[in-house]
Order: C-alpha cells, then sequence, then structure tokens
C-alpha cells in the first residue's frame, strides 16, 4: 500500500520537491465557491437555502440552532461518551490558560518615553466544525476553548446540517457545544458558512472579525477567497503525518498510527521515515491485517496507496531529521532511540509526538494540545491554533514632550531621508521655538 521513496546515498540543501504531498488546487476551488459567496452576500438567507439544498441535500427547520436542539443533544449524549469530551475540554483548557500566560509588555525608554504591547481579543469569531466524513465534535473544543481562555466575547459556530438528525448538525457537535456555553450554532456548512461569518446575513448571524477551524478544499477556498475582509487561522488541506523511526520503534505501533491519519480522508498523507530496511518491512507487514480489520478500509486503502503518502528510506537519523524537517509535517511522531533529544533537533512540525507512547490520536482529542494544525509544509512558517491566534497585540505609544524632543531630531532626519517632509514636520511644529 506505501511506496518507496529511497534517498539513501543523496544529499539535498532541500527535499521539499522530491517529498509525497498531497495536490490542491485551490486556486481552481476559488471559482468554483467564488459565486456562492457572492450569492451568499447578495441574497442571504435565500442563496443559504439554495446552497443547502443542493450541497448538504437537507434543508433545516432553522439554520440557528435553537437552544432546545442544544441542551436536548447535551441531555442525550452518552455518559461515557460525555465524560470523554469533558476530560478532554479540561486538559485543552489547562495548557490554553497556560498558554495566555503571557503578559502585557511596557517599555520605558527613557523619562515619559513609553511604549505599552496590550494584548487585545478578537471581538467576534466563527468557528468552522466539519461534518462530512467525520463529524468532528474534537474541532468544536480546540477552537471554542482557546477563543475563550483568549477573552474573545462573541463566538458562533457553525457545521453542516445532516440529513440523520433533522437538518441540525451531529448531536455530538451540538453537545459539546452544550457543554461549552456556546449558545450561537449555525446548521451551515462549506463555503456558504464561511460567507455568511464574512458578510453577515441579516436578521440571522453578525458578520464577524475572524473564520477559524479545518474544511474540505471549498472551506478553504472561501477563507482564501475573503483573506482580508476576514482574519483566518491557516489554509488547512489534507491531513498528513510523518513519522520518523529507526529500528528500535514497534511496527505495530509505527503501522496503527500511519493508518490512523490516512482514515481522516482519502487524501491524507501517511510518511514513514526511516533509516531501517527491516523496520520498513515489518510495517507493511502489519499494514495489511490492520487495515482490513478497520472500518473505513476503502478510505484508508486510497490514501495509503496515494501519491501523498510513502516509505522514506534514509542513510541515517542526521538525514532523517532533515528530510522531515524539509516535508514540515502537520503532525511529527519520533520514535526512536533517546526520541526526545531527537525531537529536540526538530524544527519544522505542527505538533511534535515523543517516544512510542504519544501517538497522534492522543493529540486529536485528550493531550490537551491543538489539534488545529499547519498542512502542507506550512509548518516551517506558521503554527497552530492557540490562545495568541484569538488576540491581537497593540502597541501603545506614550511620550511626554520632554520625550518627543529628546528624539525629534532623530525623527525629522528619518523623515527627510525618506523624502517625507510632512512626516519630519509633524514634529518640528511641536518645538517650543514653532511658536504657538
Amino acid at each position: 500500500m506505501l511506496r518507496t521513496l529511497d534517498l539513501r546515498g543523496t544529499t539535498m540543501a532541500d527535499y521539499r520537491s522530491v517529498l509525497p504531498r498531497a495536490e490542491l488546487d485551490v486556486d481552481a476551488a476559488v471559482e468554483r465557491v467564488r459565486p456562492i459567496v457572492q450569492g451568499v452576500a447578495e441574497r442571504g438567507v435565500a442563496a443559504l437555502t439554495e446552497f443547502s439544498q443542493a450541497f448538504d441535500h437537507v434543508m433545516p427547520a432553522s439554520f440557528r440552532v435553537p437552544a432546545a436542539d442544544l441542551a436536548s443533544a447535551l441531555e442525550g449524549l452518552d455518559p461515557g461518551v460525555r465524560a470523554a469530551f469533558a476530560e478532554s475540554i479540561d486538559r485543552r483548557r489547562r495548557v490554553a490558560q497556560a498558554e495566555a500566560a503571557s503578559v502585557p509588555v511596557r517599555v520605558e525608554l527613557g523619562p515619559g518615553a513609553v511604549v505599552e504591547q496590550r494584548l487585545v481579543p478578537v471581538g467576534r469569531v466563527g468557528l468552522y466544525v466539519p461534518g462530512g466524513l467525520a463529524p468532528l465534535a474534537s474541532s468544536v473544543l480546540m477552537n471554542v476553548v482557546p477563543a475563550q481562555v483568549a477573552g474573545v466575547p462573541s463566538i458562533a459556530v457553525a457545521s453542516p446540517p445532516q440529513a440523520a438528525f433533522g437538518g441540525l448538525p451531529h448531536p455530538n457537535i451540538l453537545a459539546v457545544c452544550a457543554m461549552l456555553g456556546v449558545e450561537e450554532v449555525y446548521a451551515v456548512g462549506g463555503a456558504q458558512a464561511v460567507a455568511m461569518f464574512a458578510y453577515g446575513v441579516p436578521g440571522l448571524c453578525a458578520a464577524v472579525d475572524m473564520v477559524t477551524g479545518p474544511g474540505n478544499i471549498y472551506v478553504v477556498a472561501a477563507k482564501r477567497l475573503l483573506r482580508g475582509r476576514i482574519g483566518i487561522d491557516s489554509e488547512a488541506g489534507p491531513t498528513e503525518i510523518a513519522i520518523l523511526a529507526d529500528a528500535t520503534a514497534d511496527p505495530r505501533y509505527v503501522a496503527a498510527d500511519l493508518i490512523s491519519q490516512a482514515e481522516h480522508d482519502p487524501m491524507a498523507a501517511s510518511v514513514l521515515v526511516t533509516d531501517s530496511v527491516e523496520l520498513a518491512d515489518a510495517v507493511r507487514a502489519e499494514l495489511e491485517p490492520q487495515v482490513a480489520a478497520t472500518r473505513h478500509v476503502e478510505r484508508i486503502r486510497t490514501a495509503l496507496g496515494g501519491p501523498q503518502s510513502a516509505v522514506v528510506l534514509v542513510d541515517d537519523l542526521e538525514q532523517g531529521l532533515a528530510v522531515v524537517d524539509a516535508y514540515a509535517a502537520e503532525h511529527l511522531e519520533i520514535q526512536t532511540a533517546d526520541a526526545a533529544s531527537v525531537a529536540a533537533r526538530v524544527r519544522n512540525a505542527g505538533a511534535i509526538f515523543v517516544g512510542s507512547y504519544s501517538p497522534v490520536s492522543l493529540g486529536d482529542y485528550s493531550a490537551g494540545s491543538t489539534h488545529v494544525l499547519p498542512t502542507a509544509g506550512c509548518a516551517c512558517h506558521s503554527s497552530g491554533l492557540n490562545v495568541h491566534s484569538f488576540r491581537r497585540q497593540v502597541h501603545v505609544i506614550d511620550y511626554s514632550e520632554a520625550a518627543l524632543l529628546e528624539v525629534a531630531g532623530v525623527v525629522e532626519t528619518f523623515a527627510a531621508a525618506e523624502d517625507l517632509p510632512a512626516h519630519g514636520a509633524a514634529v518640528t511644529i511641536r518645538r517650543p521655538e514653532a511658536g504657538r
């Protein structure tokens, strides 16, 4: 199921051009979602109705989920599932509260010359929760908890309506919203949900400042199209796992973890990077029976057999580290001897899972970490969704007259060097000799 990419004996300054990656033509998808976005902006509820019937094949009784349905979903939740949700929420909140510990910065550059950095939460956010191949109730808590801890005063959630549930989002999604105290929930999916949040729909939903959360290529395309009007977290592509492993790794665990991410989507990427041919062979032997025992066999086979997945053979861990840094995986597992020290050398990854007992599935649900992570190599420059994603850093400049005069000549000289004399004049006019 997994093809082999043999990089042994090669040395490259940049391995990115040869590594497997899912093809995702967002530009083409943008043109497909453009009329959807324009329709929602111009026709509001009428457009949402049209697109709900066309894409979700169900018409919700109400696009905004009534409070009674949220309460009913929570009441009907299996006690064991509720306990699992509660534990995952608690762990994510505890980590988020630690993330939020950053204090405002205040620097006094001289007497009366103060620059302060305030942390200001985004005013209103729209959080998107997918409901396609899998109803990702976990994405509710991964989006809502850091937004709440950041102090966002207005939070709305959108998730596709489901014909199986009378046009409501999946009950587990509604139940987690209820557990978190989110009362503004919409049965709207896809690009039209992003457009609804970006433009607002009179009488239904107020516009937001920011949209976060994963989704399919059309959700990604809508976020790209509307970026600037709204802030976004990232353009998340298909999920991906890379595992850097040596001969000490347990092939059963490696195979299970590769399968776990392949289960998400036929375009999901599962990549094993190893210097052990014996481990690679053992993992292949494990894949067949483990895949056969899962529920989503065809989806997993398609993902593992796709061009985005592979076993990458390397000479040693040094080359393996260079390869995984170039790949910049959304999820990177380190299953090697002395895994912690190897993990400490990784520069590019959305999240790093250290050792045999930190599988990606743990991070997907209950580790306390975020699972909304950069994909498609973006981990070399972007971070996962966290408390700081929902806060803006605002500089406040407070200079006295004396402090301004002390630096006035610098400003005037700089302005003249840039041929912006009015900039300098705005300081010169404040000199005592300029008169009143």
